[in-house]
């Protein structure tokens, strides 16, 4: 990986951007990939690259959800694979949930690459591996396959950088989904139970915080958090944050100063 130094104005964005192209070379993030964090990137910007109180209201639902699930799994994929994968196998023990692997760009070598920088980063269980998984008929891609143990059965699926197609398809078969999407336009967001609008190297630490906060919660407590989250109200806010945002910025100005004097 190439040396980004600290004073550089974009450090973070470049080690992140660095990261998913180390991990394309060994396998685990497909082109399309870097391509949808491109994409992602540009609406950070635009949500001003931090946790908003919103993006916060919706990680104290989805960390509720969680922990109210019977049967509560996180689907795994190249990027989040590449991007979070030590704060995924955290937020699995925290919150007793299982990790699948679960493929848009679906090969035996990929799902090898993911499993090992999984494992490297502590899982003790990976599902999606085997010869065993069944087909979501409602889903047309390769994401259609999961694992009987995990996603098909799952009460709560927590799903990060992911396509529509596949949360419509869950939302349907009346699963609970957790959705951390950038776009609060996508048909991930739009489509999900709960939509944490936030990048996911930020929202996955924040929602293991929240779970371990809300261990301490009764049963009823946590139920009245759910029951109080409204996830069109929370786009809305999510979409009106950007409006507000791009107002106040194309007033004060954003402008370079290039008056640079001449010797």
């Amino acid at each position: 990986m190439s040396e980004v130094s600290p004073e550089h104005p974009r450090a973070e964005s470049i080690r992140i951007r660095e990261r998913l192209i180390e991990h394309f070379r060994k396998g685990v993030v497909a082109i399309a990939g870097l391509m949808a964090h491109g994409r992602g990137e540009a609406f950070d910007y635009l949500i001003g690259e931090e946790t908003s109180q919103n993006a916060l209201r919706a990680v104290r639902a989805a960390a509720a959800a969680m922990l109210q699930a019977k049967h509560p799994v996180i689907s795994v994929n190249g990027n989040v694979a590449a991007l979070a994968a030590r704060d995924i196998v955290r937020l699995a023990e925290a919150s007793e949930a299982k990790l699948e692997i679960n493929l848009f760009y679906r090969s035996k070598e990929r799902i090898d690459a993911i499993a090992k920088v999984l494992r490297d980063a502590g899982a003790k269980e990976i599902l999606g591996l085997g010869e065993d998984l069944v087909k979501i008929d409602e889903v047309h891609s390769e994401r259609r396959w999961v694992d009987p143990k995990g996603i098909l059965s799952a009460d709560v699926v927590l799903l990060a950088l992911e396509d529509g197609d596949r949360t419509e398809a869950l939302r349907r078969m009346g699963k609970c989904v957790i959705v951390i999407d950038l776009n609060p336009f996508s048909r991930s967001a739009q489509w999900g139970s709960i939509t944490i609008v936030d990048n996911v190297v930020r929202a996955i630490p924040a929602l293991i915080k929240e779970v371990k906060r809300q261990r301490s919660l009764t049963s009823k407590e946590r139920e009245r958090i759910i029951e109080e989250f409204d996830n069109r109200r929370n786009l809305s806010e999510a979409i009106k944050l950007i409006l507000n945002r791009l107002s106040e910025l194309s007033e004060k100005g954003v402008f370079i100063d290039l008056n640079i004097e001449k010797e």
